[in-house]
C-alpha cells in the first residue's frame, strides 16, 4: 500500500510523497513470493486495488459538530462557524479509491526493475452509514458523524499553510505519477536469511496538481529484512523519502521521511497465507504547517489479510486500520490484489 492529513488527501501524503517507499514495500517483502525465486528473465504483472473512508477532523471542529442538532449538508454557514472557532480547524470527510499497475522484471540473479502506473478518484462514497452503526453498536465515540449528511465530500483546512473549502464537490481524480524501482536480493536462492535493497523515484508527469502531485521529483532507498523459518515467515523494513513542496500546503520545504514497517506471514496450506502488516511513519507536517498535535503525531496502522494461490495468480486481500492516533490516518481501508507470472506456475 501506499500518506496526509490522511493516507485520503492521498496525494498530499502516501500516494505522493511514500510511493516509492510505501508501494515498494509491499512488494519487496511479499514474503510468499520472495521465497519462490524466480530465474532470470521472468516478470510479473499486478493490479492493487484501494478503497478508504476517511473522517479526520480537528478537535475544535469535533467539538462543534458534537453541539449541532440533526443530520445537515454542510454549506456557508458551518464553513464560517468553523473559521470562526478559535485556533486552527479541519474536517476531511471523504473516501478514496485507488489501482495501482505495476510490471516486475528480474534482471539477473541478484538484481530486478519495477514500475508503478496509479490512478486515483475521491467521492464521498457509500461506507458512513456502516461505520456509523458499527460505532454505535460497540459504544465507540460518533467523532461527530451524526451531524453531517452521509456520504458526502466535506474538506475543509484552515491552517498556518493551507486554506481550502470543498464542499459537496468531486475532488478532481486522475494519474498520480509514476514511480520506477531498482532492487537487490542479497540471497540468490532460497535462504533462510535475505536482505534486500531498493531505490525508487518518483517522476512528476504534469507539474505541481492538488490532490495529486507535488511536482517534484522523490526518490526513496530501502532496506528489507526477511526471515524465513518452516510455515513462518517475518520482515522487518526501513525507508526514508526525500521529498520537497506539498500537495495539500504551500510548502516548498525539503524533507525526508522515514517510514518503518513489520510483517508476518504464515503458510496456511500450500496455496493460501495469512499476512499482517504494522506501519510506523512520522507524520508529513511540521510546525511550519501547522500548530495542531493531531496532524504533527506519528501515524500507526495495522493491516490484517489473507493471499491465496491459483495457478499462476495469487490473490490478496486486507484491511487496513488506524491504531492509536486517529486524527492523521484514514478509519479503514480495503486492498484487493492480483499478481500474474509465470513462476507461479511451477
Amino acid at each position: 500500500m501506499r500518506q496526509s492529513i490522511t493516507y485520503s488527501v492521498a496525494s498530499a501524503s502516501r500516494v505522493i510523497t511514500c510511493a516509492a517507499c510505501d508501494r515498494a514495500t509491499g512488494d519487496a517483502s511479499s514474503l510468499s513470493r520472495a521465497n519462490r525465486r524466480s530465474p532470470p528473465g521472468n516478470w510479473a504483472v499486478e493490479v492493487l486495488l484501494g478503497y478508504q473512508n476517511t473522517w479526520a477532523m480537528s478537535p475544535n471542529v469535533e467539538e462543534y459538530l458534537k453541539s449541532l442538532p440533526g443530520r445537515r449538508r454542510l454549506g456557508p454557514a458551518e464553513v464560517a462557524a468553523i473559521r470562526a472557532l478559535p485556533g486552527e480547524a479541519y474536517l476531511v470527510d471523504l473516501e478514496l479509491g485507488l489501482v495501482d499497475v505495476a510490471f516486475h522484471r528480474r534482471l539477473t540473479e541478484h538484481w530486478s526493475v519495477n514500475a508503478i502506473f496509479s490512478g486515483v478518484n475521491y467521492s464521498g462514497g457509500f461506507l458512513d452509514g456502516t461505520i456509523e452503526e458499527f460505532h454505535k453498536t460497540f459504544g465507540l465515540s460518533s467523532f461527530g458523524r451524526p451531524a453531517v449528511e452521509r456520504n458526502t465530500v466535506n474538506v475543509i483546512l484552515n491552517l498556518k499553510n493551507a486554506q481550502t473549502v470543498s464542499l459537496n464537490a468531486h475532488l478532481d481524480g486522475g494519474l498520480l505519477d509514476p514511480t520506477f524501482g531498482l532492487r537487490y536480493s542479497f540471497a540468490a536462492a532460497p535462504s533462510p536469511w535475505n536482505l534486500v535493497v531498493e531505490g525508487a523515484v518518483k517522476v512528476p508527469i504534469d507539474g505541481q496538481r492538488d490532490f495529486l502531485s507535488t511536482g517534484h521529483t522523490d526518490i526513496c532507498l530501502q532496506a528489507t529484512l526477511q526471515r524465513f523459518a518452516e510455515r513462518h515467515a517475518a520482515y522487518l523494513s526501513a525507508a526514508a523519502v526525500r521529498t520537497q513542496g506539498s500537495a495539500l500546503t504551500s510548502s516548498d520545504r525539503t524533507q525526508i521521511v522515514p517510514t518503518y514497517i513489520f510483517g508476518y506471514e504464515y503458510s496456511y496450506s500450500q496455496k493460501t497465507n495469512i499476512i499482517a502488516q504494522f506501519y510506523i511513519s512520522p507524520s508529513v507536517f511540521t510546525h511550519e504547517d501547522t500548530d495542531l498535535e493531531g496532524l504533527l503525531k506519528t501515524k500507526y496502522q495495522i493491516s490484517i489479510g489473507l493471499r491465496r494461490r491459483i495457478d499462476g495468480s495469487v490473490w490478496t486481500f486486507a484491511i487496513t486500520e488506524n491504531v492509536r492516533n486517529f486524527d492523521n490516518t484514514p478509519d479503514i481501508g480495503f486492498q484487493i490484489s492480483w499478481v500474474y507470472s509465470p513462476v507461479f506456475m511451477r
